[in-house]
This record gives structure tokens, C-alpha cells and sequence, in this order.
């Protein structure tokens, strides 16, 4: 279990050379500037960042391939990206791996767009919009962190989906109850794996 800021740095590393260490840095200067304008991440968190959204978000990676697969269909889809968690990270880390933040709130859409051309961020691409109203396309890997309740998670991102989608949920202490809830068809589909930065906390995955 990751459980100080420490022990984060340390497990990030393992996924990241010095540049993407480097932009995990940058990225969170720029974070914390912007934190002071609009309420991106909790305050309470501010001194936690590497463990409750750096780390929080790299752990995804454990849930799809280290080598992109040579017919990867799509990019990696990052629902409701918000302050740039996990979509941001994951950019920084995987630059091999095209991917898209979508987020609908202007201001966010900004602080975000901003990150990506601060970090040149080549891989990433910033959609302002809802999700009902972007043009459907196939995705490799969806991934949503406070985007919406799973059911209506699922039902929204379908369009983007294929049977090849991996799907990494990071939904805190709700995880299990959450998939419980699905229809017993959809349910055996996904299963919950438990977060490496809360020990209350899962993941819900379809890989």
C-alpha cells in the first residue's frame, strides 16, 4: 500500500524516465497556481498530490499492457478528466499511447489545455464537450475517475466502446457496491481490484 508521498514518488518512478518525471513536476506547480483559482483538487490534498492523484493515477497502468499492442484501435479514453487525473498522468507516462481528455466545464477545458501545451504534451488531445455530443469513436481504453454513477458511466460510453475496450474505474470506496449493482450480464464482465494508494478504495476493470 502507498501510503506516504515518498513511497509515491517511488512507485511512479517505476513507470516514468527522467523527462516524464520531470512533467509529473511541472504539471504539479502548474496544478497547485491554478488550485488557488478554482477548486481543482481539495485543499487536504494539496500535500498529498504524488499519493492521492499522481500515484492514484499511474496505478491505472497496471490494468493494460506495458507494450502497445500492435492493433490498438483508439486512444485512451479519459472521461470527465476534471483537474487532469488520471488523463494528464497518464499522457505524461504512456507518450505512446495517443490520448483524449474530454470535460465539459470551460474553465477546466482551459486549465487543461494549458497543461498539455505547457508539457508538450503531443500525444494528448483536450474535447470541451459533453460526452453525448462528441462523435463516437473507437476507444483502446476508457477510463473515468469521478465522471458518473457506473451504470450511466457504461450506458454513455458505449458509442466509444468495442469488445476489445479496456475499462479502468477508479470509484473509491463505492467500487464494490457499484458493480454489484449491475445487471448480473454486464456484471461478470468487470471486476474490482483494489486500489494501491486506499486500502478501502477499488478499481473496476474490464481488460
Amino acid at each position: 500500500m502507498i501510503e506516504t508521498e515518498e513511497q509515491a514518488r517511488a512507485y511512479v518512478e517505476g513507470w516514468a524516465d527522467q523527462a516524464a518525471m520531470d512533467r509529473l513536476e511541472t504539471f504539479a506547480t502548474l496544478l497547485l497556481a491554478e488550485n488557488q483559482k478554482q477548486n481543482l483538487i481539495s485543499k487536504p490534498s494539496q500535500a498529498q498530490i504524488w499519493q492521492r492523484h499522481i500515484a492514484d493515477s499511474a496505478q491505472l497502468l497496471e490494468h493494460v499492457p506495458r507494450g502497445t499492442p500492435a492493433n490498438t484501435s483508439g486512444p485512451w479514453l479519459d472521461l470527465g478528466t476534471g483537474a487532469g487525473f488520471p488523463g494528464i498522468v497518464i499522457a505524461i507516462l504512456r507518450p505512446d499511447i495517443p490520448t483524449v481528455l474530454l470535460e465539459s466545464r470551460a474553465r477546466r477545458v482551459e486549465f487543461l489545455q494549458h497543461s498539455v501545451d505547457q508539457l508538450g504534451l503531443n500525444n494528448c488531445r483536450v474535447i470541451g464537450e459533453r460526452l453525448e455530443k462528441v462523435k463516437p469513436f473507437e476507444s483502446w481504453v476508457i477510463s473515468a475517475r469521478a465522471f458518473a454513477p457506473l451504470e450511466k458511466l457504461l450506458r454513455l460510453s458505449a458509442p466509444f466502446s468495442t469488445k476489445e475496450t479496456r475499462y479502468v474505474l477508479p470509484k473509491g470506496r463505492s467500487a464494490k457496491h457499484e458493480w454489484k449493482q449491475l445487471k448480473p450480464s454486464i456484471r461478470t464482465m468487470f471486476h474490482v481490484e483494489q486500489s494501491l494508494t486506499d486500502d478501502e478504495a477499488g478499481i473496476i476493470v474490464r481488460a
